[in-house]
């Protein structure tokens, strides 16, 4: 049996350890394109001590996937040759730390600490309900949406290295631009200190209807997909020059770019992962040809060919 066809298995071998090892694990499960072969180890930690043992008793070049809601990935059909590391059950809680701050966890999906925020009269975080995924995966991107930026409320980071250390460290430690946030190399997010300002609760919450709506209207979120697969370029959008460039509708296998919003590719139900980036591929060519503009993928890509 193939990894990309094998079944999940638990793996219970590991001693000391309190969360849930399994072995050949459809990543299909945990992508939101719904495509991807078997990752060879899958980890969801019972907590951050838990997490730092796990880490401590990997071997220092096992290649490592981190993952949380499994929006913009792509894992090839072949699989991960390596050990994914699931956030969903890591520090998911959110706690007020102070008259305008939060600590979030990064298993914390961005659409529940908007509304937790946004209850507790907090605004500014009300732009995180637009973006799909986790604090973690938002973090390790500088997300935005609307206009805003994951980064612009960050007020702290917690980090975890392959040794199992934790670290908190501030934002002038990063190099922080447009979906692309550069630190030590190394290290993953674990949690976060968001700064924000105080508000009116019906206000707040008023701007989230309002985005989730704009969202509705102009996202196809209704099929599978990962969100806008290719970075604006500066001074223009990456859905004009594609649907400019003829390609809105455009089908390879199972995948489509939508023909809402030309920066997404959906699953139409069968769709591989190879079909998934073809089309990608198929795109970026059409557009350096067309405009003479190389866009650069925001959707990462991982693993190996079927």
């Amino acid at each position: 049996m193939s990894i990309g066809t094998a079944m999940a298995k638990r793996d219970d071998t590991i001693g000391g350890l309190r969360g849930e090892r399994r072995r050949d694990e459809p990543m299909s499960r945990h992508t939101s394109w719904r495509v991807g072969g078997a990752a060879r180890a899958f980890y969801l930690p019972a907590d951050i001590d838990d997490l730092s043992m796990f880490l401590r008793g990997l071997p220092a070049d096992e290649p490592l996937l981190w993952l949380g809601l499994g929006s913009n990935l792509l894992v090839r059909d072949g699989g991960f040759a390596g050990t994914v590391i699931h956030t969903r059950s890591l520090a998911t809680e959110i706690e007020i730390t102070g008259s305008d701050a939060v600590h979030a966890g990064a298993g914390a999906t961005n659409a529940k600490i908007a509304r937790f925020c946004a209850r507790r009269g907090l605004s500014g975080a009300e732009f995180l309900a637009g973006i799909p995924g986790t604090l973690g995966g938002a973090l390790a991107m500088n997300a935005g949406a609307f206009g805003s930026e994951t980064w612009e409320i960050v007020g702290a980071v917690q980090t975890i290295d392959r040794r199992g250390t934790v670290r908190r460290r501030l934002p002038a430690e990063f190099d922080v631009s447009y979906r692309t946030v550069k630190g030590h190399v190394g290290e993953w997010f674990v949690a976060a200190d968001l700064v924000l300002a105080t508000g009116d609760p019906a206000a707040s919450r008023a701007r989230i209807r309002e985005l989730l709506n704009r969202r509705g209207a102009s996202q196809p979120i209704n099929m599978p997909n990962a969100g806008s697969v290719f970075r604006n370029p500066p001074g223009d959008h990456a859905a004009r020059l594609i649907e400019t460039a003829g390609l809105k509708g455009l089908r390879i296998g199972g995948a489509r770019v939508s023909t809402r919003h030309a920066n997404f590719i959906v699953n139409e139900g069968n769709a591989t992962a190879s079909d998934i980036e073809q089309l990608i591929e198929r795109v970026r060519r059409t557009v350096a040809e067309a405009h003479g503009v190389a866009l650069q993928a925001e959707v990462h890509i991982v693993g190996d060919p079927a």
